[in-house]
């Protein structure tokens, strides 16, 4: 599969919450870090999702926000992904930032370089990594 998410997470659905319109689906990572995705009940027939089946969940790296300290505040975004800072690539107007994750994976996100100053961004740097289940789109085979 070739598309332009830069954030394409292979895992394994192990949760399932149906509602009327949205099913809330969870996949875990092989690193065991867990992202929630809410898609639309018809999208998850048409998937045939269900646990136990290996998924892709992609997310398009604008969509992705970073935080350096979350101060104690609590989100309602759902996926919060911690990790280090292991590369940032500056460009004219936004940086990308990638950010490996406690189980090995990669989060890229692109951020405005004014954030990247305000948060003192930098390789080594612990981050957390934060997007809305809304954001993810759930690919299978």
């Amino acid at each position: 599969m070739k598309i332009s998410a830069r954030n394409q997470f292979k895992g394994v659905v192990c949760g399932i919450t149906l509602g009327v319109v949205n099913v809330e689906v969870q996949v875990r990572l092989k690193g065991g870090d867990i992202i929630v995705a809410s898609i639309t009940k018809e999208s998850a027939d048409v998937l045939d999702i269900k646990e136990g089946i290996e998924v892709i969940a992609l997310v398009k790296a604008p969509q992705i926000i970073i935080a350096s300290d979350l101060g104690g505040y609590r989100l309602s975004a759902r996926n919060q992904l911690q990790g280090k800072i292991t590369k940032v690539t500056s460009g004219a107007v936004n940086s990308e930032i990638d950010i490996t994750l406690n189980g090995g994976e990669l989060v890229a996100a692109t951020v405005t370089n004014d954030s990247v100053d305000n948060l003192g961004l930098s390789e080594g740097q612990s981050a957390t990594a934060i997007f809305k289940a809304g954001s993810v789109i759930l690919a299978v085979n």
